[in-house]
């Protein structure tokens, strides 16, 4: 029913910066500084993403950098201290790399980084390449919709859709992402739904009504 939604190649950044397993922490913490990233996907190959390493995954060699040896145990948050210990981007990298496709929905790839709470993902094909990179900041791009954009695929897949009839029926406004509809309608059954609808365009920050129930007409004999 509405328009073909924008999915993750839509949006990511195509040119990314990446490292081999075998990079150096030094290597690693400049193309961060030159690319100005926290995170670098891993590949190996023809461009296959093993892992990813962060700013967080670097955090240990200094946190323990000045630690008694004979203070440490594995016991003691183990990983970290394995991390520490790395010094190529294949030790110190977070694997299986959390990694979404790129004919994903967005929707698809906010969820990922919601649950997992990371900032970015790297963007790969059907086997695992890697094809570019999307971050928070990319996902919120559709909220720079216009409001006439908006408006027309409101009145096109949902009003015209839900409340069929004269054009004058049911009005349709949409003020920097707010959707208001408005006039008179049958069936207030429908408004629920409306919104979920509505809500499902790319763009819709919020659902206004400001409708009235139109009485039914009676045909007379």
């Amino acid at each position: 029913m509405h328009g073909t939604p924008h999915i993750v190649s839509d949006v990511m950044t195509h040119t990314v910066a990446a490292v081999g397993p075998h990079a150096t922490v030094k290597e690693i913490v400049r193309l961060m500084r030159d690319w100005r990233v926290s995170a670098l996907p891993v590949i190996e190959g023809e461009s296959r993403v093993v892992g990813v390493v962060s700013e967080a995954d670097l955090l240990p060699k200094e946190e323990f950098r000045d630690a008694p040896a004979d203070r440490i145990t594995l016991s003691d948050r183990p990983d970290a201290r394995v991390k520490a210990d790395g010094v190529t981007a294949g030790e110190l990298m977070t694997s299986p790399a959390l990694t979404v496709h790129a004919n994903a929905p967005l929707a698809e790839a906010a969820r990922i980084m919601a649950r997992a709470k990371v900032k970015r993902l790297p963007v790969v094909d059907d086997i695992g390449l890697l094809e570019g990179i999307v971050n928070r900041g990319d996902l919120l791009k559709v909220f720079l919709r216009r409001d006439e954009e908006i408006a027309d695929e409101v009145r096109r897949e949902v009003v015209s859709y839900l409340f069929p009839g004269p054009a004058s029926a049911v009005r349709v406004r949409v003020d920097d992402g707010v959707v208001t509809l408005g006039g008179r309608i049958r069936d207030t059954l429908l408004v629920p739904v409306a919104a979920r609808l509505i809500r499902a365009v790319e763009g819709v920050v919020d659902v206004r009504f400001d409708l009235t129930r139109r009485a039914a007409t009676v045909s007379r004999p």
